[in-house]
Formats: C-alpha cells, sequence, structure tokens
C-alpha cells in the first residue's frame, strides 16, 4: 500500500515532534469517519536541541548537527512509507521559540524534510497536546472531565483543562532540560547526585511557575490528571517496575501519588550510574529524569491528584490528526 491514501481509504499522514530534548516521528493511517488510527512507524531520538538556549540564547551547532541527522533518517521514514508532501506536517516547540538563531534551524529542516517547521505557540502545543492525549478518552465512563492534560517537555510544560474541547491552557517555562541546566550543573556538569539546595531552588521554580499556570488554568476544576511525554512515561516505567521500555504497558497506567514521591525521592538521591541502570531509562533522560519527575511530583501536589493516567499519545498523535479534515 503507497501513496497518502490506501487500500484502507485511510489518510496516510506524517508528523514530526521537535521538542527541547528530544525529536519524534509518527507515520500513521487515520480514519476520520471512524476515529480509528493505526500507527506505521513511531520513533524518537534524544537530541537536546536546547542544549544551552537558556544561557546563550541560541542554538548549539553540534545540537543542530544531531536534530538535523534525526531529520534525514525520518525523510528516508517517510519516503518509504509513500507519505505525499501535503500530508507531512513538522512542529518545533519551545527551544527554536526561545532561539536567536531559528531561522538556521528551519532552513535545515526546510533542505532536509522539503516542509517547513512552525515554530508553535505555547496555546498551539497545548492544543495538539490535548487532542491527542484526550481523543481515546471520552467513551472511558471511568474517567471523568474535564481533563487536566500536562505535557511535560524539556523546555516547557503545557497545562490544558478540557473536556470534549479546551477550556483553558497555558505554557510555562520549566521543562526537565531548562531546569536542570539552570539549577543542577557545576562547573558544566550535573551534580551528582544533586545537593539539597539545589532541589530547594528547583523547587521555587516550578512552584513559581505553576502559579503563573494557575492563574489562567483552574486546577480545582479538573477530575482527571493526563500525563504526557519522556519525564512522565519514564517514572510510569520505573512504578510498573518494567524489565524494558514497554510503550503498551506504560499507555494509560494509573501512578498513585505516593508512588510518584517516591520515585522523585529516589531519583534526586541516585548517581548518574545509578538512574542509567535503570532499566526503563533512555540514556538521554539519564541526566534530566530528576528535574522531570519532580515537576510531575508538585504537579501532583499543587492539584491534588491522587494519581496520573500516563498517555503515550499526546502532542505527536495531535498534529497528525490536523492533517486530516474533520468528517462533514
Amino acid at each position: 500500500m503507497s501513496g497518502a491514501r490506501g487500500g484502507t481509504g485511510r489518510g496516510r499522514v506524517a508528523a514530526v515532534d521537535c521538542g527541547t530534548n528530544s525529536i519524534r516521528l509518527l507515520v500513521a493511517d487515520l480514519d476520520p469517519a471512524t476515529g480509528e488510527a493505526v500507527d506505521l512507524d513511531r520513533r524518537m531520538r534524544i537530541v537536546r536541541l536546547g542544549q544551552g538556549v537558556d544561557r546563550t540564547g541560541r542554538l548549539a551547532p553540534e545540537a543542530l548537527e544531531r536534530t538535523f541527522a534525526a531529520c534525514r533518517e525520518y525523510a528516508q521514514v517517510i519516503r518509504d512509507h509513500g507519505v505525499e508532501p501535503g500530508r507531512v506536517r513538522f512542529v518545533a516547540t519551545s527551544a527554536s521559540r526561545d532561539a536567536e538563531n531559528r531561522e538556521e534551524f528551519v532552513r535545515g529542516v526546510v533542505d532536509i524534510l522539503g516542509v517547513e517547521p512552525e515554530v508553535i505557540s505555547g496555546a498551539q502545543e497545548a492544543e495538539f497536546s490535548f487532542t491527542g492525549a484526550t481523543r481515546e478518552l471520552t467513551g472511558d465512563q471511568d474517567l471523568q472531565a474535564p481533563y487536566l492534560v500536562v505535557d511535560i517537555g524539556g523546555g516547557s510544560t503545557e497545562f490544558v483543562l478540557g473536556g470534549s474541547t479546551v477550556a483553558a491552557a497555558r505554557s510555562v517555562d520549566i521543562g526537565c532540560v531548562r531546569l536542570t541546566e539552570r539549577h543542577l550543573l557545576r562547573d558544566g556538569a550535573v551534580t551528582d547526585p544533586p545537593e539539597p539546595a539545589q532541589i530547594a531552588a528547583m523547587t521555587a521554580d516550578i512552584d513559581a511557575a505553576l502559579d503563573q499556570a494557575e492563574a489562567a488554568v483552574p486546577f480545582g476544576r479538573a477530575r482527571t490528571l493526563v500525563g504526557l511525554a519522556g519525564s512522565v512515561t519514564t517514572v510510569a516505567g520505573i512504578a510498573l517496575d518494567l524489565p524494558a521500555y514497554d510503550s503498551a504497558a506504560i499507555h494509560h497506567s494509573r501512578i498513585p501519588l505516593e508512588q510518584v514521591r517516591r520515585i522523585a525521592a529516589r531519583l534526586q538521591a541516585a548517581t548518574h550510574a545509578e538512574r542509567a541502570a535503570i532499566p526503563v531509562m533512555h540514556e538521554g533522560r539519564v541526566d534530566v529524569i530528576a528535574a522531570g519527575a519532580l515537576i510531575l511530583l508538585r504537579i501532583m501536589d499543587r492539584t491534588s491528584a491522587e494519581e496520573v493516567l500516563v498517555s503515550e499519545h499526546d502532542i505527536l498523535d495531535g498534529i497528525a490528526w490536523s492533517l486530516i479534515p474533520a468528517p462533514r
């Protein structure tokens, strides 16, 4: 089956989500009439595009080259699946919004993939995350709306509240990479393990950002907390004691608050080697997972959530669905 539409009549699309820490690809056949999605290829590379951006305001040359190498890989996958050019969308988030030399990034992506990256706003990012995360939840009677969808990225965290549609959203500049670089570095290296004063400063930074988010998004209205992205899925994998990363096991798992609290404390006390030895840990998250887990914990404490519903479907899925016209 080739081309944008195969024998099933589904729309074949390719979505790329380029964040501060990782770049991800989804090639899928989508059926707008039934809401069915069939993944053909879903992959992720840690490229750390946001390396040093919080400090320098620029994308580092080595970070750009890592990102372009992943783009070349993705371009081949997209060609192999026969996706038509008009059915490819590349969305870039926090790091490329902030960088002075973002035009260099844009030119590189266009040269490799033939599509211009859309440096979307925090509000757009939030809406895509909400759509991707909640599309499957509306028929589950055990999960009550409104949902509070929280997407913990490398440079920013998005908060979106809604039911069938988005009611309120806010993006704030806290993410696992940004906070690690801001608070956990000493002489260019991550403190191993972090010192109590560093954890306290990071906690204060998170709490201040949560004040900003709650001013726009009424946390108290939420009935279900949905957590997205690598920090959350890694915490879930640890909580489930998985022998290796297992997307199917992690997707829609429910992790209690006290378990998140224990895992966050464990990661803060661990050395680099101890974190790296955790079976579900991606090598690109070893240095930033302590910050990511702390963000999740502070969100759960602030929202009084007893558990977090973990979703493997997120902004990437929302980008994919945006390429398919809604049925009339």
